[in-house]
């Protein structure tokens, strides 16, 4: 992991913390728990249930590392400007294409998710829409060819 700054939601950080310290408190406690119980099946070679439960085991305390790095970089915004496009903005974009309104909101990548129309300011309509202000058009480079958008509203 880079360690240039992580912007985060205020939504974003607390939901990092929440994972973090439901690894550190709950699943570390469950998964000593599965190694104690497939050790005493005996065998340790050919144990199947003990070599899953330390793979997990490693897996999850390489996440409460790579979470408490990101905490330790992360920046939170605050106080939205509403006159141009940052993260933490909500944007209602008109699809010229289809003649449709689309609103996301503008997040760390940590955060994205694009089925709660969420988007990181790291991918290209993230990138498109960072500075840009009400009545601007914005042309995102898709897979499928150029999509052409109007920003109609920046909310909070």
């Amino acid at each position: 992991m880079s360690r240039e700054e992580i912007i985060l939601t205020a939504e974003g950080l607390a939901k990092l913390q929440e994972e973090l310290d439901e690894l550190k408190y709950v699943k570390r406690k469950e998964v000593a728990a599965r190694i104690k119980l497939a050790i005493s099946y005996g065998d340790l070679k050919e144990n199947s249930e003990y070599h899953a439960a330390k793979d997990d085991q490693a897996f999850m305390e390489g996440r409460i590392v790579t979470i408490q790095q990101m905490l330790k970089i992360a920046k939170v915004v605050e106080n939205l400007d509403l006159s141009s496009v940052q993260v933490g903005s909500t944007v209602v974009l008109l699809d010229k294409e289809f003649d449709e309104k689309i609103e996301y909101r503008l997040v760390g990548p940590s955060e994205a998710d694009v089925a709660a129309n969420k988007v990181s300011y790291e991918s290209p309509l993230g990138q498109a829409l960072l500075g840009k202000e009400v009545g601007n058009n914005i042309k995102v480079e898709a897979p499928m060819g150029i999509i052409e958008y109007e920003l109609l509203e920046i909310k909070a």
